[in-house]
């Protein structure tokens, strides 16, 4: 799915007026149609509905929604923002279709007119997507009014007060319970600094043009189960272990050999043909036990120190458990001097790198590093906000031939070629110790099936969080465990491969 900008969506909306045929009208009630459609099948009609609206098209959905609502028997009370002039055309269209059936009108032109806000469910139509500027004067206090009393708030489109493409840290935004938001994820709503704006997010379909959405480039996509069923490769039933590459991880020390186990196992679990693992001596007896699928060698006593004889190699994964020892800086000068083929760079191998910042340079190209964000600060510097962090990671990809896997909440994948994509699977439940140990040999594993580094990543994260999600479905999120990723990723699998 495509994340496309303010400009972008404008221009949606014209193209299918354009193209389909549709009058803009039109295409405002058929968004109308699909919010109360969400509201019938969320509350009855013994609620009651107080409607906030501006005076533009967030507005007009807004006043056509009320009257779909009061056509329907609910209670409703709509508030528009300043006197009787006119607003949008749309917009004014919809007035006076409203007048015909409502008494229930009221304008608010200063905040001795606000209502009193008690049980009623609000819906938030003041300022849409358009936002260009902070709300100010009469909608600040009106945000700050709704956001002190109301209980249920559905905000249409987008919670006013937020940006669309941008950072609204400054802003004073609604917080929303439900954002129905049309057609498409919006880019907002990807960033954890507006959580508490957006609430739960649904998407309604409008039948906006398909032909626009193929033809228009974007810079940001939403990985969904159309993009994993282009990019997954069923196996073939000649197949042997050789068709599916040869791995190899680099991982664990004293203390901490569970994140190697939890690496390699997700590795063996990803499907990879054959897989070595690089520990320290200390830790075989626990590899050979633990993964007995897996092959392993040993370099150093308590951590490793050296690696040898990597080109035998399709990939290679480092860092989960290696621990931060001076020697590590001389471990991956010479990874990265010997191997040329793509590795993927995880935990203590990105702290080390970071200490080392002239190694950035020497990283092979189509690499991939899985930070999370303090790993990603480490490495890059603070950012002011998520979008900042979100543009760093997109001039860092292509500056240096790599790609970033930012993880988090829609964890992000930023790519060489100025793309970008955000992930639609996973839960908080998977913010535990060693869940992105398993990404790691997920990702290592399915770059040794020759799935490209995009195609790995991709889906990757996708096989990730939805094995996170269905373990946190069987087992709650609270007990979820990094293993019990693993131990779910069949399911995964077999979800992916019959849908």
């Amino acid at each position: 799915m495509k994340i496309f900008s303010v400009s972008q969506i404008r221009s949606w909306d014209a193209y299918t007026i354009k193209h389909e045929p549709v009058i803009s009208i039109e295409l405002m009630e058929r968004a109308a149609k699909a919010c109360y459609n969400w509201i019938l099948h969320h509350f009855t009609n013994s609620s009651h509905f107080a409607i906030f609206c501006g005076k533009g098209n967030n507005g007009g959905d807004g006043l056509a929604i009320a009257r779909l609502l009061i056509e329907n028997k609910y209670r409703v009370s709509i508030y528009i923002i300043g006197s009787e002039s006119a607003g949008s055309p749309d917009f004014a269209i919809n007035l006076e279709r409203l007048k015909s059936i409502s008494p229930d009108i009221y304008f608010l032109e200063n905040e001795g007119s606000f209502p009193a806000i008690k049980y009623e469910v609000i819906i938030d139509a003041l300022l849409g997507t358009g936002l260009n500027k902070r709300p100010m004067g009469i909608f600040s206090s009106l945000i700050n009014r709704i956001n002190k009393n109301a209980s249920k708030v559905i905000s249409i489109d987008i919670p006013s007060g937020l940006y669309t493409d941008k950072s609204s840290k400054q802003n004073i935004v609604i917080k929303a319970s439900h954002t129905l938001t049309f057609q498409n994820q919006k880019l907002a709503f990807l960033m954890p600094e507006n959580e508490a704006f957006v609430g739960e997010v649904s998407l309604m379909d409008i039948q906006l043009s398909e032909e626009f959405e193929e033809k228009e480039n974007s810079t940001f996509e939403y990985i969904g189960e159309e993009m994993i069923r282009r990019i997954y490769i069923p196996r073939t039933p000649f197949a042997n272990k050789g068709n599916y590459g040869y791995a190899c991880l680099v991982a664990g020390s004293y203390g901490m050999m569970g994140a190697a186990v939890l690496s390699a196992k997700a590795c063996v679990r990803s499907g990879v043909g054959k897989l070595t693992c690089y520990t320290c001596k200390i830790g075989y007896n626990i590899m050979q036990t633990s993964v007995p699928e897996a092959m392993c060698t040993t370099f150093g006593n308590t951590f490793i120190k050296e690696v040898k004889k990597i080109n035998y190699f399709d990939v290679i994964g480092i860092g989960p458990g290696i621990g931060k020892h001076s020697s590590h800086k001389e471990l991956l000068r010479d990874l990265f001097r010997n191997f040329k083929k793509p590795v993927v760079i995880d935990a203590d191998a990105l702290n080390m790198l970071s200490e080392y910042p002239l190694l950035y340079q020497s990283i092979p190209s189509n690499s991939i590093i899985t930070p999370h964000p303090k790993e990603f600060e480490r490495l890059f510097g603070k950012s002011d906000s998520d979008f900042e962090r979100i543009n760093v990671a997109m001039l860092k990809a292509k500056e240096l031939n790599i790609f970033i896997v930012l993880k988090g909440h829609f964890t992000f994948i930023a790519t060489p070629q100025g793309k970008g994509y955000f992930n639609s699977t996973g839960n908080s439940g998977m913010a535990t110790a060693g869940s992105g140990d398993v990404l790691t040999g997920i990702i290592t594993g399915l770059l040794a099936q020759k799935y490209s580094p995009l195609h790995a990543c991709i889906l990757g994260v996708y096989i990730h969080g939805l094995s996170g999600d269905i373990a946190a479905d069987q087992l709650s999120k609270e007990s979820l465990i990094a293993g019990d990723i693993i131990h779910f990723m069949g399911n995964a699998f077999h979800k992916i491969s019959e849908s």
